[in-house]
């Protein structure tokens, strides 16, 4: 068993420095990355060196009843034996609600049957660690100390600034430490207070199913000792405490059914939408349509005797900019629907604004110039591209829209202000940031702030946003201490979404006469995610490199000697946010799909120089080798595509089975391979791939979202359709066995769908499909 890790600052004292020039060193990079975070006052004095704060106990205990038990900010025992385990994490349907209680449940000796999910509150220990660690933009081979102090540095940022965040596929990262030492923790006092009372050593003794055993035959159950254990546990060091050996694993690793699933399959789930305080009443929007507008005036009186119509509330704007909300008027009334039918009989009249002339075609030829006039931010770059002995250059020109995300839920929030506090019910990814919104709109402290975060029906990256939580409490403002549900419409959430970004790529590569590739050198732009999100939803500055807008490219596991990755950021007038698998999701269609042209011009089996250019990581070869094995021959009349992309820790190989029929591309399978590190539930990772082949297949067969004077032109499934059940392709997943730290799995299966289609096409029709989503002419 290993001992409890006791937290050590690293040995290296990161670099400091300025912003270096255009096509700087990656040394610079890091110089001018942890200099901002001293600029910006993160790092002071001897704080970098200093242990991170703990994550075993909240700042305040959690809150019991019932003779229930509390043993650290993550575990209470009540006196049936039934364990809360506290999940740090929101509910989307990625199934953190079981694998993450699955740590605590192994270290603890826990049956599954007794475990309860009781939803984190908002406090620091629950922060993510890992989200801010991820996001810094190393390459996969860097290493050494500048690496670990700037991720060491980062992890205590995320500490400290508390943000509780479910997004990046860091869910299981992030838990996988801490949620453990938590079930170790707990294990051990429980321990020690059997010995006591039994007056027997520890070594003595031992866990199994919620009990401690004696060798004479006596047990205890866990709800019995869960009183003498919160007593003893000061007496608790680190000594005492060992984390399983993954060789005494009973439960991690293994396809432990889900425990949401009787509650979704029966109706007993709850999710944002389901609340129900009493005296609820509710709220539709009119919203400005046009990105950008200002509200001028409206006419209440028009709609004030319609149906259930209690009164009429400006909504002039989210503070910030780019929020997807933007201006809009609320309606309440005591139903929905009565409120949604006066909204969009309300007289109203708007600003439009600068963006009134804005178009999808100005977007791309603002990026084209971007392209044609700026070097671009190198992200990474090795070798020379002035390379000799080149046969033969190939070129091409991708691109990708915006798109929505289209979680089935629609957004929504519950908010009540009475008596100087705040009262939320909402499906969020950001809870902590969430409350301090409401606290901000509100005019109280954040104290006065409690949230009840709800299952979510999708994410997706949406649901990192705030702006409804912002309009749901200027609403409630006006309600009198009546709770509110401001519900948006399809249409609403569709037109006023915070888009993932539209990007251009060019790429070159030089080859030799054996078909070798010398040289590549790709550069890309589009806007950065960050520079949005950052200063609308947190107030920090968003200036610098984002890492979003070139993974999946600078980072790719092809061994190239010389390679240079470049993006030139483009201010968005469109509102952009994150979208499932962010810059990976358009960056591993454009570097696949490029690699294909590559292969095509050499003469090369594309698959065969795939495996070449893997030498040296051995883990991707095997996801590659083991998805083609698997898929075998096509069916008559159909192609296989291949693609294989790294994301989020993982790394994934996908074969799409495709025929054409009068120009429309039907997809029959998806084999998909994922070396994900160590698979803690099995089926839940095989969930995960089906659910982000689907959701990418989606995006690749009908993803657009464009703009016309200033105007989202898509406003409902009708034409902004997602995957239908008959396109649904069969989905083969191969979870590659290993021992290694888990990595993400909600997004790592989303990138590689779109250039596998395509490299599919290709063969059946000799067409090269550039651009997302795939159409034929």
């Amino acid at each position: 068993m290993n001992r409890m890790r006791l937290v050590q600052p690293p040995q290296a004292k990161p670099e400091q420095g300025t912003l270096p020039g255009k096509g700087a060193s990656a040394r610079g990079r890091r110089r001018f990355l942890l200099g901002g975070l001293a600029a910006g006052g993160a790092l002071l004095v001897g704080w970098g060196v200093q242990p991170p704060r703990q994550r075993l106990h909240a700042a305040r205990p959690l809150a019991l009843g019932g003779g229930t038990v509390g043993l650290n900010g993550w575990i209470a025992i009540a006196p049936d034996g039934a364990v809360s385990v506290v999940v740090p994490r929101s509910e989307m349907g990625q199934g953190v609600h079981t694998a993450l209680p699955m740590l605590v449940a192994e270290e603890m000796d826990l049956p599954m049957s007794v475990v309860r999910i009781a939803q984190a509150p908002v406090d620091p220990i629950f922060a993510n660690l890992a989200l801010l660690r991820e996001n810094l933009p190393f390459h996969p081979d860097d290493a050494g100390r500048t690496r670990q102090g700037a991720q060491w540095l980062m992890a205590k940022l995320g500490r400290e600034l508390g943000i509780m965040f479910t997004g990046g596929s860091t869910s299981m990262k992030d838990a996988w430490m801490p949620m453990r030492e938590a079930g170790a923790v707990a294990r051990a006092m429980l321990l020690k207070a059997a010995a006591e009372a039994w007056r027997t050593p520890v070594a003595r003794l031992r866990t199994e199913d919620g009990f401690v055993l004696h060798p004479d035959g006596r047990r205890l159950g866990y709800g019995a000792l869960a009183a003498a254990a919160a007593r003893t546990g000061a007496g608790i060091d680190a000594g005492d405490v060992r984390l399983k050996e993954p060789g005494a694993f009973r439960l991690i690793g293994k396809p432990v059914a889900r425990l949401d699933s009787l509650a979704k399959a029966n109706g007993a789930a709850r999710f944002g939408i389901d609340a129900r305080p009493p005296g609820m009443v509710y709220a539709a929007l009119k919203m400005a349509p046009v990105i950008g507008a200002t509200l001028e005036g409206f006419e209440a009186a028009a709609v004030a005797a319609m149906p259930g119509v209690l009164g009429v509330v400006p909504v002039p704007g989210v503070p910030g900019k780019r929020h997807g909300a933007g201006a809009a008027v609320a309606v309440l009334a005591t139903s929905w629907w009565q409120a949604r039918q006066a909204a969009q009989a309300l007289p109203v009249r708007w600003n439009d604004g600068a963006a009134a002339t804005l178009s999808s075609a100005a977007v791309f030829a603002q990026l084209a110039r971007a392209l044609d006039e700026e070097s671009g931010y190198v992200y990474h770059e090795a070798g020379t591209q002035d390379v000799e002995g080149a046969a033969l250059t190939v070129s091409a020109e991708y691109r990708a829209p915006f798109l929505a995300h289209a979680a089935l839920e629609p957004i929504n929030c519950t908010a009540q202000v009475a008596d100087g506090k705040v009262r939320l019910w909402l499906s969020t990814q950001v809870p902590s940031m969430a409350v301090d919104v409401a606290a901000r709109v509100a005019g109280v402290d954040r104290a006065a702030v409690s949230i009840e975060v709800m299952l979510l029906g999708g994410g997706f990256g949406r649901r990192l946003e705030t702006d409804m939580v912002a309009q749901a409490v200027t609403v409630a403002l006006a309600a009198g201490g009546r709770p509110v549900q401001l519900i948006w419409s399809r249409e609403d959430d569709t037109t006023h979404d915070v888009y993932r970004p539209a990007a251009l790529a060019r790429f070159r590569a030089r080859l030799d006469a054996r078909g070798d590739i010398l040289a590549w050198d790709s550069k890309s732009a589009g806007g950065a995610i960050g520079h949005q999100y950052f200063p609308r939803n947190l107030g920090l500055p968003g200036i610098g490199p984002d890492k979003t807008t070139a993974e999946g490219a600078y980072d790719m596991p092809y061994a190239i000697a010389n390679q240079r990755i470049a993006h030139v950021t483009v201010d968005s007038p469109v509102p952009i946010g994150y979208w499932r698998s962010v810059g990976h999701s358009h960056n591993a269609f454009f570097k696949e799909g490029f690699l294909e042209e590559v292969a095509h011009a050499a003469r090369r089996d594309s698959v065969a120089l795939r495996r070449a250019l893997l030498r040296g990581q051995p883990r991707a070869l095997a996801v590659l080798d083991a998805a083609v094995a698997r898929a075998g021959q096509p069916a008559a009349g159909r192609a296989h595509g291949v693609a294989l992309h790294r994301s989020f820790g993982s790394t994934v190989a996908q074969v799409a089975e495709v025929s054409v029929q009068d120009k429309r591309i039907l997809v029959h399978r998806v084999v998909c391979a994922i070396d994900c590190g160590l698979a803690v539930n099995p089926n839940i990772v095989a969930q995960q791939v089906e659910s982000g082949v689907l959701f990418g297949l989606s995006a690749a067969l009908h993803g657009d979202i464009t703009i016309q004077d200033g105007r989202v032109q898509q406003s409902n499934f009708g034409d902004y359709p997602v995957l239908r059940m008959h396109e649904a392709p069969q989905v083969d997943t191969i979870v590659m066995p290993s021992g290694a730290h888990p990595e993400g799995v909600g997004e790592p299966a989303v990138p590689p769908v779109a250039p596998a289609v395509a490299a599919a096409v290709f063969r059946l029709t000799g067409q090269r499909l550039r651009s997302l989503p795939l159409r034929l002419t």
